[in-house]
Parts: C-alpha cells; structure tokens; sequence
C-alpha cells in the first residue's frame, strides 16, 4: 500500500479491508510512512511500513 492510498482510507467513511501479514488491521493513524495499526483478532497494536498492509476484497 502506498502513503496516499492509506491517507484516502484514513479520510473515507466507507469500510476498506486492510491486512497486515495475512492478520486484519484498522489503520490507527500513520506518521511518514509507518502507520500504527490495531489488529482485529485481538487488542495487539504495531507500528508497520505501510508499503507492507495490502487491501483484499472480500467478496471475489
């Protein structure tokens, strides 16, 4: 993922499936270019490289 495209996610209301290391993440905020993530499967935070979250669709 690159910086802009996190700084879209951060702004847009509309939910985006993010991962990190095949784990869900919400994007808690990003400083440069490490992002602070909170992982869905437990309350673990990180602070990652955005270039290593990727989006995944769901549904296809």
């Amino acid at each position: 993922m690159d910086f802009n495209r996190v700084q879209s996610v951060l702004k847009n209301k509309e939910k985006v499936d993010i991962f990190y290391d095949e784990r869900p993440v919400w994007i808690q905020g990003v400083n440069n270019h490490v992002a602070k993530v909170g992982f869905i499967d437990n309350f673990e935070e990180r602070d990652v490289f955005i270039e290593d979250l990727y989006e995944r669709n769901l549904y296809n």
